[in-house]
């Protein structure tokens, strides 16, 4: 009998993949992004010295969505965590799209971010 590969482990193993090149730094901290079917997170990780140093998520009082799950949310997620990010004197940062893929949501997120000043 044939067993089917969930989804998520491939994404898994994607992440893996991407986190071998990937890496935060004090200087370009790494912005990580999770997606799950309700909500959307992203953290800001400085993996050398193993901090997060700022995060932002659907969940947020701050933002008051009622759908976390779709692409005006994840833009204002990214808004969210680039402000979060100047306050926390971070300029620049390496994307982490976590296994998936750059469309939709992630791409969202990251475009908002962009445009609210952090640069990668």
């Amino acid at each position: 009998m044939i067993s089917k590969v969930s989804k998520n482990v491939k994404r898994l193993k994607r992440h893996y993949r991407i986190r071998k090149n990937v890496s935060g730094t004090p200087t370009a901290p790494r912005l990580n992004v999770f997606r799950s079917n309700k909500q959307i997170y992203a953290q800001i990780i400085d993996d050398v010295n193993g901090k997060t140093l700022c995060s932002a998520s659907s969940l947020d009082k701050e933002l008051g969505l009622k759908n976390g799950s779709n692409v005006a949310a994840a833009a204002k997620v990214g808004e969210l965590v680039a402000k979060r990010a100047k306050e926390a004197k971070i300029k620049t940062v390496v994307f982490d799209r976590g296994g998936y893929l750059y469309h939709g949501r992630v791409q969202a997120l990251a475009d908002a971010a962009r445009e609210a000043g952090l640069e990668f």
